[in-house]
């Protein structure tokens, strides 16, 4: 598992913009989070510099501001940082971490039909590869 990937919350909201706009200078992603955050423009660019250090963005030169790009997917952030919830509260166990958020969460009918999907699917899969 990735520790690049691994996101605080603040890294996350940047990286939405991001993933969101596809690219923005710090100043851009500060507007976006403005109203949410009410953070100094000072702090979203630290927080970027320290982000491209780590790897999940990078900048190209644009006149003369930095523009921001991800460098990771959505979808690889999240695998990672379910897969750390999932190994730090349920020792790994998936099935676990799966019956603990069906059992603790409303799930509509239209949400547990789509997961029933999900778990027929999976089994299919499995059944394929023995």
């Amino acid at each position: 598992m990735s520790r690049r990937n691994q996101l605080g919350d603040l890294q996350l909201a940047i990286m939405r913009v991001l993933w969101s706009e596809g690219e923005a200078s710090a100043s851009a992603v500060h507007r976006a989070l403005w109203d949410e955050r009410g953070l100094a423009p000072t702090t979203i660019a630290t927080m970027l510099r320290k982000m491209e250090h780590k790897g999940v963005v990078s900048h190209a030169l644009e006149g003369r501001k930095f523009v921001y790009r991800p460098e990771t997917t959505e979808a690889g952030v999240r695998r990672s940082m379910v897969e750390q919830l999932a190994q730090r509260l349920f020792g790994g166990d998936v099935a676990a971490f799966a019956s603990y958020l069906i059992s603790e969460n409303e799930i509509d009918s239209a949400e547990l039909s789509e997961l029933e999907k999900l778990v027929a699917q999976k089994s299919r899969k499995e059944k394929e590869t023995r």
